[in-house]
């Protein structure tokens, strides 16, 4: 009889102390709802307000300028406004689908890369790893300007490969054409490239350097944890190294590779510094991000908040993602457990 009081007095207690103190648990529920409130919620909330401040209307005008009514006369000061108006509109979606371009080389490359270094580091023991590893995650630690002023210093007119990369040419993927069999093969390109700085190549180089260890550092953890034990058993069988990729490695690290995928791609749409200081400022080579500083400085406040809003949204979908990863990778584990 006295063992059941006694159970009962450890059990509150431990309920107590996993609870902890109820004015500290309020307190710091308190402060971090305080804390996202006035530096995350408060800011995306102004960005959407300040982009549809001129209502659907205004925020759409942004993408599709209005055209003048048919049969309309309108003045000069109204024609170089439409004028002006269309100009932007280009430049915002060049802006746009520069980015997606930018995201669609970055992104499979650094799969590429990730799946490599997350693969070397963890399943093998060679001299020289430690440093690796410190490597991959060298973008962490190195300012994203000071990236793109060394691509300028390698790569520029006066840097240390710049008599080569100065006078490289390179085809324009957006000026693809077709041109028929006449010519022999039937597409062509409209446009050339010379040069690497201030171009979209420049873009595409810094871009990899501040996004490739996400996919790296999402699968290192995971790889390292579940061990070779699988892949050496597939190879003891008969398995080739690309069978035993394929059906043991890839499945077990699927949830975390999409999960390194999505940090990736969020980090290639917003990336600033590095993209500013090597794409020269030109219009052409604006991504999203070095647009919404344009127009922001431009005083077109409303427009700099549109396509600030598009980013935002793109931002919180790759929340969402990200949460219904952990989320789906934690049942899975936890399903495990419960099968063992």
């Amino acid at each position: 009889m006295a063992g059941a009081p006694l159970a009962s007095t450890s059990a509150t207690l431990n309920r107590r102390a996993a609870n902890g103190n109820p004015r500290v648990r309020a307190l710091l529920i308190a402060l971090t709802i305080g804390f996202l409130s006035i530096f995350i919620l408060a800011p995306l909330v102004n960005v959407f307000a300040q982009a549809f401040a001129k209502g659907l209307d205004g925020y759409l005008a942004v993408f599709w300028p209005p055209s003048p009514p048919e049969g309309a006369t309108l003045g000069v000061i109204q024609q170089r406004k439409l004028a002006e108006a269309a100009v932007q509109s280009e430049r915002t979606w060049s802006a746009i689908r520069l980015t997606l371009a930018v995201a669609a080389v970055v992104v499979p490359l650094n799969i590429v890369f990730g799946l490599a270094a997350a693969w070397a580091t963890t399943k093998f023991r060679f001299r020289g790893r430690a440093l690796l590893v410190s490597l991959i995650d060298l973008p962490f630690s190195v300012s994203p300007v000071v990236a793109g002023l060394v691509f300028v210093l390698l790569l520029g007119r006066n840097g240390v490969f710049g008599d080569w990369a100065t006078h490289l040419s390179w085809p324009d993927p957006f000026s693809l054409r077709w041109v028929g069999f006449d010519a022999g093969f039937p597409l062509d390109f409209e446009r050339d490239f010379t040069g690497v700085i201030f171009t979209p190549l420049a873009i595409v180089m810094a871009s990899i350097f501040v996004t490739f260890p996400f996919v790296a550092r999402s699968l290192t953890p995971l790889m390292e944890s579940q061990g070779t034990d699988e892949e050496l058993a597939a190879l003891s069988l008969g398995a080739s190294g690309w069978r035993t990729f394929w059906k043991i490695t890839a499945p077990n690290v699927k949830w975390a590779l999409l999960y390194g995928v999505i940090l990736c791609t969020a980090r290639a749409f917003g990336e600033f510094g590095a993209v500013s200081v090597v794409s020269g400022h030109i219009d052409v080579n604006d991504t999203m991000p070095l647009r919404i500083e344009k127009l922001w400085n431009e005083y077109n406040n409303q427009a700099a908040f549109t396509v600030a809003s598009v980013l935002t949204l793109l931002a919180v979908f790759t929340l969402v993602a990200k949460t219904a990863i952990e989320w789906k990778t934690a049942r899975d584990h936890a399903t495990a457990e419960g099968k063992q």
